[in-house]
């Protein structure tokens, strides 16, 4: 028996051992990949700044800008608003009669009230009685 041959069995043994511990290794590698990937994945949609918040953000940021630009339509509407005032004294006169109940010399205002609705208590109401 030569010596190389007596080495021959060793080193297949070897191999294999080597062979199926690198297999595990990389199932266990391939494992880790995948937890790391699913982790990061759950992170990227649920996290601190996912998608989810990124959806919110969006929403909170469409809602924000409608309501500035009816703020700033309104801003507009007051401003020709108050540049009538300056100019137009037929708006002053309208906004005198109106809002602050002015009137010229010699003019009645009659002012007709509403009727207020009364709301009808709980002792006003007929109670049925039970039949003794």
């Amino acid at each position: 028996m030569n010596t190389v041959e007596a080495g021959q069995p060793k080193q297949k043994a070897m191999r294999r051992i080597g062979t199926a511990l690198y297999r595990v290794r990389r199932r266990i590698a391939t494992g880790f990949a995948v937890v790391f990937a699913v982790f990061l994945a759950y992170h990227v949609v649920f996290g601190r700044n996912g998608v989810n918040n990124y959806e919110q953000k969006r929403a909170q940021d469409r809602e924000l800008h409608q309501q500035i630009e009816s703020l700033q339509q309104e801003n507009s509407q007051l401003k020709d608003h108050v540049a009538r005032l300056k100019s137009d004294p037929d708006a002053i006169e309208y906004e005198a009669r109106e809002k602050l109940h002015y009137a010229r010399p010699g003019e009645v205002i009659y002012t007709l009230s509403q009727p207020q609705p009364t709301p009808q208590s709980s002792n006003d109401q007929p109670q049925d009685t039970p039949a003794k």
